[in-house]
């Protein structure tokens, strides 16, 4: 990937109909597309209600200092977890599977699977929203772990899943049944300190064998994750739904950008396929009617926060522009009476060529002149230069949400949400 050119590709498309999510449909429903990739990340799971790790205030690492831990990211790391394995499994009870629901663009990924389109979910998540959309296990491949599976970190001995269960409702730190062992057990996700699963790597040849690669909800900034979309055959088309462009997505001749909300540019996706009705329901089955109107209400409640924040960033740039044209008039102004001065001046050195019996005379140069100048140039670029940082100068916030707001180089072993 990070050898790809990052401008937008101008060309007509070599293999789709159209570079728009209508072309990708009528890709489909040709019957070309027989092996789709689908490729996740943790925008795919916001509408679901899981915290993303960074966004101030409401991120997960912020939230964690009831934890007393020495730093937020000790909760996922192995050398921590082997003293104080306390602080994770108080995490894991806000986590663990079961307290979340599939969101509509998970349960189109198995869409996908039952019309027999899905090659393979490559996915950063440990949600295991994927499962219980109805995607089949082996058809997923978690390239950061998961809870799906626990085991002891020291035998390797796996673990019961309904007593794992039972360990995490109850707050406590489950270990392994041997008595000669007794290590500690954990979930199958990777901390850091650990290597990914080696299922991962056996699966990325499916990369280039795709004939069609979808990219949701991933900022592509995680390696090796990051690379899985530069494994795509050329000529074979790869599509964004994502908030915004990343990881270079847009370069190639058969690339599509679906840019804004993740479920939204799923659903016009399905319109475009003619599957929205078969969709809703199989996520309404999934999820239930009551899920279905939180989910769709958060949408509401989100959209709005979006708006209050546009309105915001335009009302920053406004005022950047408005006072960007009281510097130009106020820098004409100055210039007109820089003029009038010089011209003065050499009227007076004329005059005193012709008449070489009057003394020379210089016109005082006026003190509060020369500050008006200098100081509305200096006031006018100062109050300029603060007005366009605040407006341009990126938030914390803006550097760090995934997986979608991306932002903020993470180890490569680093489990996602």
């Amino acid at each position: 990937m990070g050898q790809e050119e990052s401008s937008i590709s101008n060309g007509p498309p070599v293999t789709l109909p159209s570079k728009d999510l209508d072309g990708v449909a009528e890709y489909i429903n040709s019957g070309r597309a027989k092996r789709i990739v689908v490729l996740t990340g943790a925008g795919i799971s916001t509408a679901a209600g899981i915290p993303d790790f960074r966004s101030p205030g409401t991120g997960l690492y912020d939230n964690l200092s009831r934890l007393d831990l020495p730093y937020a990211e000790a909760v996922f790391d192995i050398s921590y977890f082997r003293e104080h394995p306390e602080p994770f499994y108080i995490l894991a009870r806000e986590l663990y599977p079961g307290k979340f629901h599939p969101t509509v663009s998970h349960a189109f990924i198995a869409l996908l699977a039952q019309k027999n389109l899905l090659d393979t979910l490559f996915t950063q998540n440990i949600d295991c929203l994927e499962r219980r959309a109805g995607v089949p296990g082996d058809k997923v491949v978690e390239a950061h772990g998961s809870f799906a599976t626990q085991r002891c970190i020291e035998c390797k001995k796996e673990f019961d899943g309904d007593k794992m269960v039972e360990h995490v409702e109850r707050g406590d730190v489950p270990r392994c049944e041997d008595k000669e062992c007794k290590g500690l057990v954990k979930p199958d996700i990777v901390f850091f300190g650990e290597m990914l699963p080696k299922h991962f790597d056996r699966e990325t040849y499916r990369l280039g064998m795709a004939d069609l690669v979808l990219i949701i909800g991933t900022s592509l900034s995680v390696y090796p994750f990051a690379a899985l979309p530069g494994m795509v055959q050329e000529g074979k088309p790869r599509v964004l739904f994502n908030l915004q462009r990343v990881g270079g997505i847009g370069a190639k001749s058969d690339d599509v950008l679906a840019l804004g909300d993740c479920d939204a540019q799923v659903r016009k996706f399905a319109d475009a396929l003619g599957w929205r009705d078969e969709l809703e329901k199989l996520w309404k089955s999934v999820v239930g009617e009551r899920e279905v109107k939180r989910q769709l209400a958060q949408r509401e409640d989100h959209e709005e926060e979006l708006e209050d924040e546009v309105a915001k960033l335009t009302a920053d740039v406004d005022n950047v522009l408005h006072l960007d044209g009281e510097k130009k008039e106020e820098d004409t102004e100055q210039k007109k009476h820089e003029e009038t001065l010089r011209t003065e001046e050499e009227e007076i050195a004329a005059a005193s060529e012709e008449t070489p019996e009057t003394p020379t005379q210089t016109k005082p140069e006026s003190p509060s002149q020369t500050l008006d100048g200098d100081g509305l140039r200096m006031r006018s670029t100062g109050q300029y230069g603060r007005d366009a940082a605040r407006a341009h100068t990126p938030t914390e916030a803006d550097l760090v949400k995934d997986d979608s707001k991306g932002n903020d180089e993470e180890p490569k072993d680093k489990p996602a949400l």
